[in-house]
């Protein structure tokens, strides 16, 4: 895969990331950061990101992949590394999470490649908060 291709399936994985969004963005009031998160990973890697979160807020992260046979999943995990999640999604080739923090502080989110029929699957993950 070139570079110019690798940043295409991303940028795809994004796009249905957002579509993913759109019904929490206009039916429930979320707002959509432009910050997002991106690359490739084989079965069963994961990728850890770190990402600061405030109480009283309430977020949403969509994670997508431009392989419609790939599973993947996504939770959160607090600084002690206990699971966070309020809400998930079944793993598939879109899912998300969502997590109400009781705390301010870092947290991590966890993707993975459950499942691909592709040696890399591109992914891409978005989020909301209100």
């Amino acid at each position: 895969m070139s570079a110019l291709s690798a940043i295409a399936t991303v940028d795809d994985s994004k796009s249905f990331a957002l579509e993913m969004a759109e019904p929490y963005v206009q039916k429930q009031g979320y707002n959509v950061r432009e910050d997002f998160w991106g690359g490739d990973l084989g079965v069963k890697e994961k990728q850890a990101i770190s990402h600061q979160l405030f109480k009283g807020n309430d977020y949403w992260f969509w994670v997508a992949s431009d392989s419609s046979k790939a599973r993947l999943s996504v939770h959160v995990y607090d600084s002690d590394g206990k699971l966070a999640d309020s809400q998930s999604l079944p793993p598939g080739d879109r899912t998300a999470v969502r997590i109400s923090p009781k705390r301010t502080g870092t947290f991590f989110l966890i993707v993975e490649v459950l499942k691909s029929p592709d040696e890399r699957t591109s992914w891409a993950m978005v989020y909301a908060y209100k």
